[in-house]
C-alpha cells in the first residue's frame, strides 16, 4: 500500500518547487491522493476490511483539512491542483 520510492520522487518533482520540497501543501496533497487512489482499489477488492476502510477515512480527512487550508491561503492554486488531481468538490 505505501507509495514507491520512484512514485513518491515523481509526485514531488511534479508538484513541488523542487525536487527536495517534500513539505508544501500541494506536494502533500498529491501524495495523500495516491494512497487514496491505492487504497480504494484495495478495498474493492476486499470489501470486508473495516480497518483499511478506517485508514481511507482519516487519509481523506487529512487531505480534506489540506485543501481547505490551500483554499482559504491560495484560491488559484487551490483550484489548478484540483483540476490536475481530478479531485470533485
Amino acid at each position: 500500500m505505501a507509495l514507491s520510492k520512484e512514485k513518491k520522487a515523481e509526485l514531488v518533482k511534479k508538484f513541488g518547487k523542487n525536487e527536495n520540497d517534500t513539505g508544501s501543501i500541494e506536494v502533500q496533497i498529491a501524495l495523500l491522493t495516491e494512497q487514496i487512489n491505492a487504497l480504494t482499489a484495495h478495498l474493492k477488492a476486499n470489501k470486508k476490511d473495516a480497518s483499511g476502510r478506517r485508514g481511507l477515512f482519516v487519509l481523506v480527512g487529512q487531505r480534506r483539512g489540506l485543501l481547505d487550508y490551500l483554499n482559504r491561503t491560495d484560491r488559484d492554486a487551490y483550484i489548478k491542483l484540483i483540476t490536475e488531481l481530478k479531485i470533485r468538490k
